[in-house]
């Protein structure tokens, strides 16, 4: 199958990443695409690699990447809305994708000219916000089947009726989606062993930390970690540090932003860390976080979910909390008893490599894409 993996990244990241690497806008696209793949962010190239392997044609798409988009247009003799590229300074500053994505003509009109030029059979968009509907229909005569992945908010109807197949990592959401119409299968997110490779030997310097980000998703998440930072000696990771008010506990424990590397870096620097899943979750474990802490051999105190034990063995792989004061007294207890922690992380981790690998998943999702394509062909 050919497979284009259309994804966005956080624009704080790519900022920061052409920031650190001033000439790089200026090399080719491909080269360009691999700088930013190789800083492992979010997904990265961990689906590519693995079908890649598998025999499979794949490609991925950075499509708000401006410089990347932009050399790749120039190069193809490409015409796009320069205007609406010049964004506004305080869009950078944003750490969510969100529909401002849509308002930008120039960027979809870019990937609508990569994905008419590459024609694959399977389209695979991790952002549904993207892509207009009206773009998703114009795309119909030159892709076989349009996938859509999701562990985010739901886009409006609109969005989601031009896709063929949703996938996602919410147990809760595939009955919804089908009940709406929409075609939709469970399928989890994973960790990558390629991380481990880049990681190499390291020390296990910091006590307690929560890696995230505090936004509007993760708004009830904050009593939380300022409850933990008044009675942990826990430190804070991720972007929304700028949110925060001078006087919240957080603030002064908070090292900063972490992309990519710099991110497995603070979870594998860790005896312990916490984990907790946005609102939109509900009482379903899946985010990317279980993988990531439990993959690189950190002990994850998550919570406590229902499907949790579908995914690891409680008490004996990760630990759970329901509530902020159980959570604090989970993590003062195994920083006191650093051997139990040890061997649930080895645990967890022993799971994750032989269960959650992103090789795993694409041998589970390859079966998925071809049943759906046969279908379409039918």
């Amino acid at each position: 199958m050919r497979i284009t993996l259309l994804d966005t990244y956080y624009p704080r990241f790519l900022a920061a990443h052409y920031a650190a690497h001033p000439e790089l806008a200026d090399q080719p696209f491909t080269d360009q695409r691999q700088s930013i793949l190789d800083q492992v962010f979010g997904t990265s190239d961990f689906y590519s690699r693995h079908l890649l392997a598998m025999g499979h044609d794949a490609q991925d798409l950075v499509v708000n990447c401006l410089p990347l988009q932009k050399t790749w247009a120039k190069a193809h003799d490409v015409s796009y809305s320069a205007l609406a590229l010049k964004l506004p300074q305080r869009l950078l500053r944003l750490p969510l994708i969100g529909p401002w994505l849509s308002a930008l003509p120039g960027l979809v009109e870019i990937a609508m000219a990569q994905i008419k030029a590459t024609r694959p059979d399977i389209l695979y968009c991790q952002d549904l916000w993207f892509l207009p509907p009206q773009q998703l229909a114009e795309l119909r005569p030159f892709v076989k089947l349009i996938v859509g992945q999701i562990a985010s908010p739901l886009p409006p109807k609109a969005y989601l009726d031009g896709y063929d197949l949703i996938l996602t990592s919410f147990p809760h959401l595939v009955p919804r989606l089908r009940t709406m119409g929409i075609a939709s299968e469970y399928f989890r997110i994973g960790f990558d062993t390629r991380v481990l490779e880049l990681l190499g030997k390291t020390e296990q310097d910091i006590p307690a930390s929560f890696v995230g980000g505090i936004s509007r998703h993760h708004g009830k998440a904050l009593p939380m970690l300022e409850y933990l930072a008044q009675n942990t000696p826990i430190e804070f990771f991720g972007y929304g540090a700028d949110s925060l008010s001078r006087s919240s506990p957080v603030a002064a424990r908070h090292r900063g932003e972490v992309w990519g590397m710099a991110m497995y870096r603070a979870l594998a620097r860790s005896r312990v860390t916490l984990n907790r899943h946005i609102n939109v979750a509900e009482n379903n474990a899946n985010n990317m976080r279980l993988y990531e802490a439990t993959g690189v051999g950190t002990l994850l105190i998550t919570d406590r979910k229902d499907n949790l034990g579908e995914l690891f063995e409680v008490g004996k792989e990760v630990v759970a909390y329901s509530t902020p004061a159980e959570a604090a007294e989970l993590i003062r207890y195994y920083i006191d008893h650093p051997d139990e922690a040890r061997e649930i992380a080895r645990a967890g981790q022993a799971r994750t490599l032989r269960e959650h690998t992103y090789q795993r998943r694409m041998e589970e999702l390859v079966p998925v894409l071809e049943q759906y394509l046969a279908k379409g062909r039918q």
